[in-house]
């Protein structure tokens, strides 16, 4: 167990460095405007940092081979299972697609039907069979890049009575992050604060730096112990059985407001990135702090008793009654919400499919996409033009001709866009999740969905129409060099 334990961990040290993880940017991509100077080239501090990354690296592998089958026994073999079953019936689907289904859809491409979208009422009955999921109550506000986002978070910070509960995947080190720490380290004196990292994610993030970075900047190497150091704040660092991740993004404050969505704590975040997150309100708050409390409980000493427990004790009433319907979609083991709730969706629509994601690679999705678009939907897909990782970049460039060679329009988000989200007909789903194997089948992810017309035109007026209008739309195949489809294959597996 213990070499094959190995051989997985570190495996996943290339695996994960993908997605959200904090990565330099790619040889020729500039500098965002809130650049100051370069990282500095300091030698004792990179191999200190090095030596910590190494030392991290051999703790996570030891919490994962012999702390988690003893006090989350339960969750531990669980996961196996669950990746050992979602691994195999993917690669056996992806066969099928490649080898047989994908080549039936042949012919000319139909021109946009223009029907009337999907019955929404119809369809909300559909997710409540297909998913085993409810909608909840609640109202959603969209929140666009890094200004907003934060600049209302702070504020949120600011007005914390009680308790602030923070769920992330990376919590990074550079100068922003540490600012965020040191604000936290601040209100840790009036206030509850609990912040979940995964162990992963963040031990990636933190040896590398954004582009963008004051020269002045001292790095913590361990942001576990800064902001735990002389203050109240209680950190975390989650689990990954069998080197799978939590890659859910919420803030709840007060067990009454939420934010969720895409964005971890960092300078890419804050400045670099075209990003969204949500903030939250009404009883759909009170499942989240919910969903936040097991995740607290099973990450600490008694693992999966501690979780059974807060279970048990089930949720509490706190936040605000009003709202209308919205779902709570989730990526947990043996249970694909998020994926299968989607790929309903494309099924179901009959006008109009926009999304906006940055890692784009499951073939299932794309084959439904093109099917989808042979039934006359109007089917639009949006990438960044410049990703933050060389593997998933190559992998976008044979998705894109694919969805080219079926009919569908692709566009190119001058920059990084991390955002992730979809329309379909009068639908929204936004979360936490990619496009790709570890968001739909692997990782924890926490998705929002919703098809309130208000809010599924909000979602439209201000991201995807905005997005839309600066964003080039591709009209020829790309330029595939013969790597690409060696990358594809290797992200079909593993990512």
């Amino acid at each position: 167990m213990g070499t094959i334990a190995k051989t997985i961990l570190v495996a996943s040290i290339a695996i994960l460095a993908a997605g959200c993880a904090s990565t330099p940017y790619p040889a020729g991509q500039e500098a965002a405007a809130s650049s100051l100077v370069k990282p500095r080239n300091d030698r004792e501090f990179s191999v200190a940092r090095k030596a910590t990354g190494v030392s991290h690296a051999s703790w996570v592998y030891a919490r994962s081979v012999y702390e988690n089958p003893i006090n989350r026994p339960v969750s531990h073999f669980a996961t196996l299972g669950s990746l050992a079953l979602k691994s195999t019936g993917g690669l056996l689907r992806r066969v099928a697609i490649g080898t047989t289904q994908m080549p039936a859809l042949t012919g000319g491409i139909p021109v946009v039907a223009n029907a009337e979208p999907m019955d929404a009422e119809a369809f909300e009955k559909t997710l409540d069979r297909i998913t085993g999921t409810r909608n909840d109550t609640g109202k959603i506000k969209f929140l666009v890049d890094g200004d907003e986002y934060f600049g209302r978070l702070l504020e949120a910070l600011e007005d914390a009575e009680k308790s602030i509960d923070i769920r992330t995947y990376i919590f990074d080190n550079d100068d922003f992050a540490v600012a965020m720490a040191d604000y936290l380290r601040e209100r840790s004196e009036d206030v509850r604060v609990r912040i979940m990292l995964d162990s992963i994610g963040n031990m990636l993030a933190i040896q590398a730096d954004p582009e963008s970075l004051p020269a002045d900047h001292e790095h913590p190497l361990s942001m576990h112990m800064y902001m735990e150091r002389q203050s109240g704040i209680k950190v975390r660092n989650m689990t990954n059985p069998w080197t799978t991740g939590d890659h859910t993004k919420t803030t709840i404050i007060d067990e009454r407001i939420a934010f969720v969505g895409g964005m971890n704590i960092g300078r890419e975040y804050r400045y670099d990135w075209h990003d969204l997150m949500m903030e939250v309100t009404g009883p759909v708050v009170d499942q989240l702090q919910f969903e936040s409390d097991k995740a607290w409980a099973r990450g600490g000493l008694f693992g999966d008793v501690a979780n059974a427990v807060r279970f048990l004790r089930g949720k509490n009433d706190n936040a605000d009654r009003d709202g209308y319907p919205v779902r709570i979609l989730q990526t947990k083991n043996f249970d694909s919400q998020i994926h299968k709730a989607q790929i309903a969706a494309i099924r179901n629509a009959q006008s109009h499919i926009i999304i906006e994601n940055a890692y784009f690679s499951d073939d299932r999705t794309i084959y439904e996409l093109a099917k989808a678009r042979r039934r006359g939907v109007d089917v639009r897909v949006i990438i960044p033009s410049k990703g933050n990782h060389g593997p998933l970049n190559a992998s976008n460039k044979v998705t894109i001709n694919t969805l080219l060679e079926h009919g569908i329009r692709v566009y190119e988000y001058p920059g990084m866009s991390h955002v992730k989200a979809a329309i379909y007909d009068g639908w929204i789903c936004v979360g936490s999740a990619n496009f790709d194997k570890l968001s739909l089948k692997i990782n924890k992810e926490l998705n929002l969905a919703t098809s309130d017309p208000a809010t599924v035109d909000a979602l439209l007026n201000q991201v995807f129409i905005p997005d839309l209008k600066i964003s080039r739309e591709i009209v020829e195949p790309v330029d595939v060099p013969i790597t690409a489809y060696f990358y594809e294959i290797a992200v079909d597996e593993l990512l």
